[in-house]
């Protein structure tokens, strides 16, 4: 009877087992076909991955972090067993046995998706999931499924298991742009992940089995729900008691989701353009794109770079800044309180620390957004005789043995056919180059041009980061400011930092850039060098104080043992411009309209005069 039993289970079962071997026959012959594909070997590359990007201002504190994914990796290690729990047996509990896939688990994928003539039943293990995050499309599809066992295979080849696991929980999916078990503890309770409680760390494991479905943000009951299922299981595998699941999961949760810290847009955005200024210089490709003259050959260089800028931003770096938050807030809401009075009036202006020689404060115009228009560094304009104290007369003091009580002539004056006038058109006779200086007269300043020379002046300012002066801008015209293009608040105020001592080095915000791992990755380490004898800067100096007290910056009031400043308006009164220091700071400001139209009618208000006086008071 037994006998007889056993052959009719045997007959049964066989068109089951004529299934099995159908299926499997028609598995392994796919996996064949895309073996032959993919190659005997699979060469798995590690992905690109871009961290945030954080601004530390001169106290190390962030005032900005720039990122499209929110991510924070983490060790293994630092990842609490309860959590690595959660995931192995929620996910692979296999997982430190298979060789990358788990064929008990296909099997019952298989059986489950013929009897339902589909195919939803997953049995994807971690490294099968790690595959797809990094390699593959989540298409279900059998050959994207055979093409993700190959590679998970591969993968456990050139990998270890705590590899794997590592990077698995540092990039799958946690809604909400955040990528990784560390970064998700930060973004929605605010604490890095070792600092929450298991119910926390519990619910946040909830998301990733469905970032739509559990993004907590829009269906927290349903990410609850899923927590409360995890716990389940945890209980069920026995890894904790039903007591303390059923303590966990009436835990309440609370989300402290994190906000983007953006920050004095106006200096962060300028911080990042240095930023590429100095990643260009320290790997060469600035002189290279200097001695370049091939069109071909300089697209090709700011490809390499733009390559370059991606590969390092991607890492994820800390730029240490020298801004001082305070003052950036006080001279940005001061200077649009005065603003405000006019119509679409703008300005720039920037502050230098005297003894760092760093950019302390930038004001890049009114209601300023990040990346717009910065007016302080992309705005050039026609300096006016704001610029005759560096092309003029510094010069003029250091290759000339004349001062500033020498006699200069203060009438009308050609070279060539270029006749400049002074001011109002007035005539005078001789003049001190003092009074010259003080009251600004033009025809003084081109006599005391050419007494220089055109090339003896321009090479004094090629010390200095004018970045837009030209060939053509080597004409008398230029002593009154007269150039192609112009120049920016930024090369005003970083050039006239060189009267604080005749010492001359760049003004930066930027102190050093840090990798993750704190190690420095660049920093500017530029030394000072003098640009002016200490007899041509105490003769400067003295000429700058003298126009505020007695010139055309009268009216400025800062209480500081040393004041001295040049004012400097274009033709049309299309800029008005004030540049100067003190015992403190080096400042420019410009005061003008995005469209250049005629401030005459606004001369007497002297507004630049009153940016310059708030900016460059201390407390």
């Amino acid at each position: 009877m037994r006998q007889i039993l056993g052959f009719f289970i045997i007959f049964i079962c066989f068109p089951l087992l004529w299934l099995s071997y159908s299926l499997i026959d028609t598995e392994i012959s796919t996996a064949s076909d895309y073996k032959k594909e993919l190659g005997q070997s699979i060469k798995l590359s590690e992905p690109i991955i871009s961290s945030p990007v954080l601004l530390l201002d001169e106290s190390g504190a962030t005032f900005s972090e720039d990122y499209i994914e929110w991510r924070d990796p983490l060790p293994l290690a630092s990842i609490p067993l309860f959590i690595q729990e959660i995931f192995i047996q929620s996910e692979d509990v296999e997982f430190y046995n298979h060789i990358g896939f788990d064929f008990s688990a296909i099997f019952r994928a298989v059986f489950a998706n013929a009897s339902a003539n589909a195919r939803d039943q997953g049995a994807s293990t971690i490294t099968q999931q790690l595959v797809r995050l990094r390699y593959l499309s989540t298409e279900k599809t059998y050959e994207r499924k055979v093409t993700e066992l190959m590679y998970a295979y591969e993968l456990e080849k050139q990998s270890s298991k705590e590899e794997i696991f590592t990077n698995y929980l540092n990039e799958i999916y946690f809604s909400n742009q955040v990528y990784g078990i560390g970064a998700a503890a930060t973004y929605y309770f605010q604490r890095p992940l070792n600092k929450l409680t298991e119910a926390e760390m519990a619910f946040i494991s909830a998301i990733p089995n469905n970032p739509t479905v559990y993004n907590p943000l829009e269906n927290f009951d349903a990410t609850k729900k899923r927590q409360e299922l995890l716990i389940d299981v945890l209980v069920k595998k026995g890894k904790i008691t039903s007591a303390h699941g059923e303590s966990l999961k009436a835990e309440p949760i609370v989300l402290q989701t994190k906000t983007k810290t953006q920050l004095y847009p106006t200096y962060s955005t300028y911080v990042l353009q240095e930023l590429k200024w100095l990643i260009a210089e320290k790997e060469g490709f600035t002189e290279k794109l200097k001695a370049t003259t091939n069109e071909q050959q300089k697209l090709a260089l700011e490809n390499e770079f733009q390559a370059k800028l991606n590969e390092v931003i991607a890492q994820g770096i800390t730029i240490h800044t020298a801004l001082q938050p305070t003052k950036q807030q006080e001279d940005e809401q001061k200077i649009s309180t005065i603003l405000k009075k006019t119509n679409e009036l703008q300005a720039a202006s920037v502050v230098i620390n005297n003894e760092t020689r760093e950019i302390i404060s930038l004001y890049g115009g009114t209601d300023y957004k990040k990346f717009d228009f910065h007016r302080a560094f992309q705005a050039t304009r026609q300096p006016g005789s704001a610029w005759k104290p560096l092309l003029v007369y510094a010069p003029l003091f250091e290759t000339t043995f004349l001062t500033p009580t020498t006699k200069i002539s203060g009438g009308s004056y050609c070279i060539g056919s270029y006749c400049p006038k002074n001011y109002g058109g007035a005539v005078y006779g001789n003049v001190t180059i003092k009074q010259a200086f003080r009251l600004s007269h033009n025809t003084p300043a081109v006599r005391l041009l050419e007494k220089v020379g055109l090339e003896n002046a321009f090479a004094q300012m090629e010390k200095f980061q004018f970045k837009h002066l030209t060939e053509g801008d080597r004409t008398y015209s230029a002593a009154l400011g007269g150039l192609t293009n112009g120049v920016t608040t930024l090369e005003m105020a970083d050039a006239y930092s060189s009267f604080i001592d005749g010492m001359y080095k760049p003004a930066r915000s930027i102190r050093k850039v840090t990798a993750k791992d704190g190690s420095v990755l660049y920093e500017w380490n530029e030394e000072a060098l003098e640009v002016w004898s200490p007899k041509t800067v105490n003769t400067m100096r003295d000429l700058l104080s003298d126009v505020v007290k007695n010139g055309t910056g009268k009216g400025i009031h800062i209480q500081s043992p040393y004041l001295g400043a040049k004012t400097g308006t274009t033709n049309e009164f299309y800029d008005y411009w004030v540049a100067g220091l003190t015992d403190t700071y080096t400042s420019a400001v410009w005061i003008g309209y995005d469209m250049p139209k005629n401030m005459k009618s606004i001369e007497s208000k002297k507004i630049h005069l009153t940016i310059f006086e708030t900016i460059m008071s201390t407390k």
